[in-house]
């Protein structure tokens, strides 16, 4: 049954309307969207997909219409100008190796995109939340593969991107987590001391700044959504598709690799994978970078950019998670049961960082890493438990 409009939040009907006098503009002829479903979106943003009952022949039966709602910050980049960019770079690309949703039309005015409806898809979240272990895996190795596709087909496109952002009027661009990557080694050892009495020696902190030439031009840089949390993949017909780019950028591939080892490190759902999944993800990424970085395939110099981008994000998710647990140490997202105690996940970052720094040599990081878990765990109940498995994959582990 269609729902009457007035059952709608305005909101949801105003990018609706705005999406029509967007269509018609474009189309030349009379547009009408009708039985709207809203997809969420966030405060910055209204996400709705709608079916096209008035249109001329060309158009999609069905679209999915992002309007921004909240003007940009005056001194940083307008997530809505990268979005776009994003879109058009990918819709540029074949259809078969094309990792997101096409752009059909975008209205810089109204800060409207209207793109392709990739259909009611489950998320990658979805699956990893199930009770199908099977089907969760054969995701997250669609996402692998998904993520490698991407990165290999936009190998190269950095300067395209930039000039897809000059002409939506970006003097400059950069992957919008490098600022705060900066800001937690410069500042994280202040922090650790502060918090939790650990104290990080020269050594230790010589061996994190190393980490930092992932953040420049580094020659393996190719496109990245930024914010790949697993509510932000769709798991559709061809595999895995990326949506949201509200933070999209180039930088180096690995600092997106290493989440098979740190499991989408920041994002709410950020919990452990069984034991050899995650040595699986990574093979499937491999196989599909390595025409273009043939380098990379070889297991000592992957491993050491591994361990890198490892340091460097258990770094950052430090920086980012620690200050909150002075005030508690509450779950890491609003919702208990899909989200990991802080102390829980810190704990677990430290611990594989160290063992993986063991196995490359940084002692000075593995003395660190085992005085911050001891620490946590002296403090915090909730640290000496194991991060627990994704739910859908708890009987593979």
């Amino acid at each position: 049954m269609v729902r009457d409009l007035a059952d709608f939040p305005r909101p949801v009907l105003a990018a609706l309307t705005a999406a029509e006098r967007l269509l018609t503009r474009r189309s030349g002829s009379s547009v009408v969207l009708a039985e709207p479903e809203d997809l969420g979106g966030s405060d910055r943003s209204v996400v709705a997909r709608a079916r096209v009952v008035r249109n001329p022949f060309s158009m999609p039966r069905t679209v999915v219409v992002k309007h921004y709602i909240a003007r940009p910050d005056r001194d940083q980049p307008d997530p809505f100008h990268y979005e776009v960019a994003s879109c058009q770079l990918f819709t540029a690309l074949p259809a078969e190796i094309r990792p997101s949703p096409e752009i059909i039309a975008y209205d810089p005015q109204a800060r409207l995109l209207v793109l392709e409806d990739l259909g009611r898809s489950s998320t990658l979240a979805d699956k990893l939340f199930s009770s199908d272990a099977a089907s969760a895996q054969r995701c997250l190795l669609s996402w692998a593969r998904g993520l490698g596709r991407m990165q290999a087909a936009t190998a190269g496109r950095e300067n395209d991107f930039g000039a897809l952002l000059r002409r939506l009027g970006e003097r400059a661009w950069r992957d919008p987590v490098a600022e705060d990557a900066r800001a937690a080694i410069a500042g994280l050892p202040e922090l650790l001391e502060s918090v939790l009495g650990v104290t990080a020696s020269a050594a230790a902190v010589k061996q994190a700044h190393a980490t930092a030439r992932l953040l420049g031009g580094t020659r393996y840089r190719a496109f990245s959504p930024s914010d790949t949390c697993p509510d932000n993949n769709l798991v559709t017909s061809r595999g895995v598709r990326f949506v949201d780019f509200e933070g999209g950028c180039f930088r180096d591939v690995a600092l997106d690799a290493v989440y098979f080892r740190v499991p989408f490190p920041g994002c709410e759902a950020s919990f452990a994978l069984p034991e050899g999944v995650g040595e699986a993800m990574l093979e499937a990424w491999r196989d599909e970078i390595v025409a273009v970085w043939p380098d990379l395939d070889e297991p000592a110099r992957l491993d050491r950019r591994l361990l890198e981008a490892q340091l460097l994000w258990v770094w950052l998710c430090t920086w980012w998670l620690l200050p909150r647990i002075r005030v508690g140490d509450c779950h890491i997202g609003p919702d208990a049961g899909g989200s990991p105690r802080i102390s829980t996940a810190l704990a677990h970052y430290w611990r594989q960082a160290g063992e993986q720094a063991a196995a490359g040599g940084l002692v000075a990081t593995v003395e660190l890493a085992e005085a911050v878990v001891a620490a946590l765990r002296g403090r915090f109940a909730a640290a000496t438990d194991a991060l627990p498995v994704y739910p859908a994959l708890r009987t593979v582990a």
